[in-house]
């Protein structure tokens, strides 16, 4: 009997364990938010890529916990100005922090 006491007293600590290590903070995500977050990026990468005019391969995406930040250089203020409409368009997406620069 004190057996069984013991191994499910180790087994609740581990589960405990496993939960809290999963957990978000300030400064880190949860797994689930990761994972949310890496389909924002791709929902605002696939946006861009669809709109005219815009260059994928010179604006990088970055998401952390839903705020988008957009950076790179590109060719002039419209396409910024279009890149943030862009993204902020895309579903689950917070705000959008701008630090693209012109060429």
């Amino acid at each position: 009997m004190r057996t069984i006491k013991t191994l499910s007293a180790v087994f609740a600590t581990v589960i405990l364990m496993a939960t809290i290590g999963c957990a978000s903070t300030r400064s880190q995500e949860s797994t689930g938010q990761y994972i949310d977050d890496s389909v924002i990026t791709t929902r605002v990468k696939t946006a861009i890529l669809g709109e005219p005019g815009l260059k994928v391969s010179e604006i990088n995406v970055e998401t952390f916990k839903g705020v988008v930040q957009l950076s790179g250089f590109v060719n002039s203020r419209e396409d910024i100005t279009s890149a943030v409409k862009v993204a902020s368009a895309v579903s689950g997406v917070k705000s959008v922090k701008n630090d693209m620069q012109l060429k």
